[in-house]
């Protein structure tokens, strides 16, 4: 195998191929036709999903950057080349959201997860300064009702110390190893610095058509 074609440097084309926003669902009601396999994205408000889906991209604007938490109020589809839809969920744990709204936002999760049958991951992203919060706890529970195999993803990685890396990157593990969907190995990511994301793309290419 030559080094133009590792894993490695397919995924890197891959995300650095055309991606498009093609769909915007504010309910399951409302999701586009499944045309490829979809990978999807959800986390805390704030915890850096946005940053995220632009750092694998390579683009400064693809997903729209809040410093609002709870500004994505919709399920944001991505087509990646026509060989991969990058799912972007909307935030959770959002304080000033009244009780009606977050189990308005529950009910379109579980559905968008419950219908999709052409979801191959989910990626549970993790603000790595404050760990796993009951708001996340609560999500992988529902993750482990619907069966859907997701991987925890710390963000913001650049904003801790070398030395607290280690601690933080095994006190997710553990809090993975409770739940029987959540994968073991948990990857740390910079969007800033773009430490991890090589080969969070690597993981993700391996589900493109």
């Amino acid at each position: 195998m030559t080094e133009a074609d590792s894993p490695e440097e397919a995924a890197r084309k891959l995300f650095a191929g055309p991606c498009d926003f093609i769909w915007g669902s504010t309910s399951a009601e409302q999701l586009p036709p499944e045309k490829l396999n979809e990978v999807a994205f959800v986390g805390r408000s704030n915890a850096g999903k946005s940053s995220l889906v632009n750092a694998l991209t390579g683009r400064k604007a693809l997903a729209r950057v809040s410093q609002t938490p709870g500004a994505t109020r919709q399920i944001n589809f991505f087509n990646l080349a026509d060989r991969l839809m990058l799912v972007d969920l909307p935030g959770y744990g959002f304080a000033k959201r009244s009780k009606t709204e977050s189990d308005a936002w529950q009910e379109m999760i579980f559905s968008y997860l419950r219908r999709r049958s052409r979801l191959r991951r989910v990626l549970l992203l993790i603000d790595a300064r404050r760990g796993v919060m009951d708001s996340d706890e609560m999500v992988m529970n529902l993750l482990d009702q619907t069966a859907v195999s997701y991987g925890l993803v710390l963000t913001k990685g650049d904003e801790l110390k070398p030395s607290e890396q280690a601690p933080a990157l095994e006190a997710a593990r553990a809090a993975a190893a409770k739940h029987t969907a959540a994968l073991a190995e948990v990857q740390l990511t910079s969007s800033f610095k773009g430490e991890g994301i090589a080969a969070l793309r690597t993981h993700l290419a391996s589900f493109a058509q």
